[in-house]
């Protein structure tokens, strides 16, 4: 912010008494930082009357998105200041009485600065001309709010506050202050911006910032705030509560107060029964249950009450105007919007719920599950308009998407999601008469698989948006959240298909204000279309099945083959298994009969008498022709037996069991005489030749 625009905020601050920094911002922006103008506007003129005891009116500045509160009450944002409506004397008066700073009649202010006097000043003193203020924007700060694929522009100063960012993001998304989650902060500053009270100059923030909102479910909240919930259980809160028609109250509980122990509170104090106390201020998700820590409001709270003044029958027999609900926002000392009517209100607490009529909520508030939940849709639905009725699946919505989309594109089905809301004037001639028509029914039997749900309740209503974001899509919720009561029943077409992507997604929405005829005809289109799309999706399959087919034929062929070649492979082994044990066999009993003969050789060896030299006498020289041709020769001593010349022809390696030695003449089997006769005897000397053969 420049200098000049800080001496004008400090001026203006200075001047009207009003100390919140984004309210003083909003009248000197509405007012293009004319601080003339802006304080004409705050400021009463001299003729205003002295004594009024209420705050003058204030012009409210262009809205930029105006967001329709459906909660009774809306917390003054940045951009607007609460003026004039035409809401009952006792909601102005509560909205009066939380705007004390703009309440400039008093006449300590008017005698301390009249106004002609305090504008003269202010201009001669201080430099309003435009030319010198082009750079009043260079401190303020642009935030780029992106929720549910919208972008939302919020500017503040750099004084301004987290606590007081999140409230213009309030009043822009309609997301309470308790419910807000915000991503994208410097990761240095990201605890810094957690706290409401920090100032957004010292987050380190460029002049254009892109930030992203996530709007946390009633459980997620809970799971999420769960350590702030108990840190504020033991902290006490400041609560005022302004009456219609008597004094105000301040009560101060500590957090694990409930809703219903604040009510009887009020009951001993005001005398008022609880069942005719009319409150204004609850944030969305409270009952009477509800502690003072989990309901999300501010440690100082505003809340309105008002008695009803009526019976308890008139009570049940008002249900129409009257609705057990709880109000979507966060409240703070500072958070309450002008009601236009207080007999027409739509959110009050009460111990005793109106009587409603047969059937009227297919669904009761607060259940469980979504299973349970579709269990009830379909009896009370059935019971409430009888037979003959569409086929609804019961189970979850997951479970009837995958049974519907999730399947073979020839099996494939489109899922049908019946809306039904029980304050709706169509629901009775949809219900009655286009959904038991026998070609509606018979239609949603063969081509759809239809699930049912009752938007009545918001507890319901927000469960059933949650599961449809996580199941399908967060268009499909948000499809099915911007269908305006007047548009319920609708019935949601739901495909899948490569077209539409790996998701599924909304084909088509049809509303309860529709013929038979044209109600008949969407679904049939819708059908043709998504058939039509499933064509090329169901040609791939057969492709790829008949592909699959080969493939596995020709699996089946390799695989038969493979097991062939197995077992060839196994006899093959098996067989050479054999050959190399008989060839070890045959080896090893080689192996021993090479030392039976080594063995016996040697004994023949060692047997051998010692060879004569040739200058002895009594000598015999014996020549042994091997088979080979070769000779053996050796001499032995006449008198040497037979058996001597035996043992040198196995010493040679010739067995004679084996080998038969036979005499040239005259022809002999030396191996069949008695071996211990001497050589002489046989006349094998002085030299003799004898042959080896083979036996």
């Amino acid at each position: 912010m420049s200098e000049n625009k800080q001496e004008t905020l400090a001026s203006f601050q200075s001047i009207t008494g009003i100390d919140d920094v984004g309210e003083a911002f909003s009248h000197l922006e509405a007012a293009n930082w004319n601080l003339v103008e802006a304080l004409s506007r705050v400021i009463p003129h001299e003729d205003a009357p002295m004594a009024s005891p209420h705050p003058i009116q204030v012009p409210e500045p262009p809205a930029r998105n105006p967001v329709e509160s459906t909660n009774g009450f809306r917390p003054p944002g940045y951009d607007e200041m609460p003026g004039t409506s035409n809401a009952s004397g006792f909601f102005a008066a509560a909205l009066q009485n939380q705007n004390q700073n703009l309440n400039l009649n008093q006449p300590h202010i008017q005698q301390r600065f009249p106004t002609s006097q305090l504008l003269a000043q202010l201009t001669s003193s201080i430099n309003l001309d435009p030319a010198s203020s082009q750079n009043n924007n260079q401190n303020v700060i642009t935030f780029n709010i992106h929720f549910n694929q919208q972008l939302y522009q919020i500017r503040l100063p750099s004084e301004a506050t987290v606590e007081q960012l999140k409230r213009k993001i309030f009043d822009e998304t309609s997301v309470p202050v308790c419910r807000q989650a915000i991503r994208g902060w410097p990761p240095s500053k990201a605890s810094d911006a957690q706290q409401l009270g920090t100032r957004i100059c010292n987050l380190d923030l460029a002049p254009e910032n892109e930030l992203i909102l996530v709007d946390l479910t009633d459980d997620g909240f809970m799971d999420t705030e769960q350590d702030e919930v108990t840190q504020r259980v033991d902290k006490n809160f400041t609560i005022f509560i302004q009456f219609e028609s008597d004094t105000p109250l301040t009560l101060s509980m500590p957090g694990r107060t409930t809703v219903q122990e604040v009510k009887m509170n009020v009951c001993d104090i005001k005398s008022i029964p609880v069942r005719h106390q009319e409150w204004t201020g609850w944030p969305n998700g409270c009952d009477n249950e509800t502690t003072l820590a989990q309901s999300g409001i501010g440690l100082s709270h505003r809340f309105a009450v008002r008695s009803t003044e009526r019976a308890a029958q008139t009570n049940s027999n008002q249900n129409n105007a009257f609705d057990v609900v709880t109000v979507d926002s966060e409240s703070s000392a500072d958070e309450f919007e002008d009601a236009t009517d207080f007999h027409n209100a739509e959110y009050i607490f009460t111990d005793l719920p109106p009587a409603q009529p047969l059937n009227r909520h297919l669904i009761p508030n607060n259940t469980d599950d979504e299973t349970s939940g579709s269990t009830q849709f379909v009896e009370n639905y059935k019971a409430r308009y009888g037979e003959p009725c569409p086929e609804f699946f019961v189970g979850s919505l997951e479970s009837a998407k995958q049974l519907a989309c999730l399947r073979p594109a020839k099996e494939r089905k489109l899922l049908a999601i019946y809306l039904h809301h029980g304050k709706s004037i169509l629901i009775n001639v949809f219900c009655d008469q286009l959904m038991k028509h026998d070609s509606i029914i018979q239609t949603f039997k063969e081509k759809f698989v239809l699930y049912g749900w009752d938007m009545t309740y918001e507890s319901n209503k927000d469960m059933f948006l949650s599961s449809l974001t996580a199941c399908i899509s967060s268009n499909a919720s948000l499809t099915a959240r911007n269908i305006k009561l007047d548009k319920l029943p609708a019935i949601m077409l739901v495909g899948k298909s490569r077209q539409l992507g790996s998701n599924c997604e909304v084909l088509s929405v049809i509303h309860g204000n529709i013929g038979l005829d044209d109600l008949l005809t969407r679904l049939i289109e819708t059908c043709e279309m998504f058939e039509e799309q499933l064509q090329v999706e169901i040609r791939q399959e057969d492709e790829r099945a008949a592909r699959d087919q080969v493939k596995a034929e020709q699996d089946m062929a390799y695989q038969e083959t493979l097991q062939a070649d197995m077992a060839k492979d196994a006899a093959k082994r098996q067989k050479e298994a054999a050959q190399l044990a008989e060839r070890k066999r045959i080896e090893s009993e080689r192996a021993e009969e090479d030392a039976r003969r080594e063995s016996i050789r040697l004994v023949a060896q060692q047997s051998l008498p010692q060879e004569p030299s040739e200058q002895e006498t009594g000598t015999s020289k014996i020549r042994v022709r091997k088979p080979t041709g070769d000779f053996l020769e050796r001499r032995f001593f006449t008198n040497n037996n037979l058996q001597d010349l035996l043992n040198f022809v196995t010493a040679n390696g010739f067995l004679i069991e084996e080998y038969k030695l036979i005499s040239s003449w005259p022809r002999r089997d030396l191996t069949a005489i008695e071996s211990s006769q001497t050589l002489e005897s046989l006349k094998l000397y002085p030299q003799e030749t004898v042959i080896l053969e083979e036996r």
